[in-house]
């Protein structure tokens, strides 16, 4: 065996994604000391996905002064890569859910204007391509604020000044483009971005995603309807795309303000990090995620993985820290699909950071021996 690639999800609350790759690395070289091993830490778009970049293309943090979604000032950071020219931008740490406390969360209140001073700081520092994950939003204001920190204005209808958040969407009459920052028009956008919702309506961003970020019924109806104004001014028919409801309606702006594209997680994360050049010349590609069920095959990084490995006719192997058996997995084409955990435990212990590394170690470790890698066997 001349070479294994390791491309597996973190186990969230246990291990990151590069954690696990060196814990099957070490596995690996327990049975084949000399086999090349490539690590390489992936996401699927959501939390963890500038952290996978930046580490697999060796790019650097940059922290930026901004405002968390009740517009108190804090201290978020975003990625670049490619010498400043890419930004690598979670919304989440600007304006994610996770910023606030339980009894602070109000989609009412709560704005992007954090995600775009991130923006607006990456564009005035070089960048020209911008990746950005839009999971965990603590919003529901369809970007305004996001565009309002990029420089455009938003009135009602006696010409005063509307700031973004979800409860002034329905009071804005018109849009003033004229301030916005011009270095938007050479930027090149993409947007991790795995859910289909519009913009409004039943299947919306407010009905589906409103109540847990802490709307109340009668608040959902609100925030449609402010949803729904909103588009009326801005672009009516960019409402429908596809994605236009995630994270609040901040891919509504994005697509329609912004041209960005919005993209599957994983095929974004793959193409940014030149995946397919990667695993050129492997003998197997180990992959997964904490959990494995039916959700591994919709779109999550192990998925991703299979497909371009597949292409090239590299047999893929998924680990994870509990497994779901599964039809939909059955007939993924994964060539196995193992837990790493030894025997029964309670999920506290199996979490646990040295107990997860074992269990990885171990697990890998009897992968190649299965698959007869050790070279000496046939001497």
């Amino acid at each position: 065996m001349r070479q294994i690639t390791i491309a597996v999800d973190s186990f969230k609350g246990s291990l990151s994604s590069y954690d696990v790759a060196c814990a099957a690395e070490q596995g690996i070289h327990s049975v084949v000391p000399h086999c090349k091993v490539k690590k390489i830490s992936i996401a699927d778009g959501g939390e963890g996905t500038a952290q996978a970049l930046i580490s697999t293309l060796r790019g650097e943090w940059r922290e930026v002064r901004a405002h968390d979604p009740l517009m108190r000032p804090i201290t978020a950071r975003y990625g670049v890569v490619d010498e400043g020219r890419t930004a690598i931008i979670e919304m989440a740490s600007a304006s994610g859910l996770t910023l606030l406390r339980a009894e602070e969360r109000n989609p009412l209140l709560t704005t992007t204007y954090g995600t775009g001073e991130m923006i607006a700081d990456a564009v005035r520092r070089g960048a020209r391509h911008l990746l950005i994950g839009i999971g965990g939003s603590a919003t529901n204001d369809a970007g305004m604020g996001m565009l309002e920190a990029l420089g455009y204005r938003f009135y009602d209808c006696k010409g005063h000044v509307v700031a973004g958040c979800g409860a002034r969407l329905e009071r804005v009459a018109t849009v003033d483009a004229s301030c916005a920052m011009p270095e938007l028009k050479e930027c090149r956008l993409e947007v991790a971005c795995d859910v289909k919702n519009p913009l409004y309506g039943p299947q919306g961003a407010a009905h589906i995603f409103a109540p847990q970020k802490g709307a109340s019924p009668s608040v959902v109806e609100r925030l449609d309807q402010g949803l729904k104004n909103f588009a009326s001014v801005v672009n009516p028919t960019a409402a429908e795309a596809e994605g236009a409801g995630a994270a609040g309606g901040l891919g509504y702006a994005l697509q329609a303000v912004l041209g960005a594209r919005l993209r599957a997680g994983i095929d974004m994360v793959l193409d940014a990090m030149h995946f397919d050049q990667i695993i050129s010349g492997s003998d197997l590609v180990i992959t997964g995620e904490g959990r494995i069920d039916y959700q591994t095959v919709m779109g999550k990084a192990p998925s991703g993985v299979l497909q371009r490995a597949k292409a090239q006719s590299i047999p893929v192997v998924a680990i994870g820290g509990s497994v779901e058996e599964c039809e939909a997995l059955q007939q993924s084409g994964f060539a196995a699909i193992l837990p790493v955990v030894s025997g029964p435990m309670t999920l506290e212990r199996a979490m646990q950071e040295d107990v997860a590394a074992r269990g990885v170690s171990r697990t890998v470790e009897q992968i190649v021996r299965l698959l007869n890698l050790n070279p000496k066997r046939h001497e």
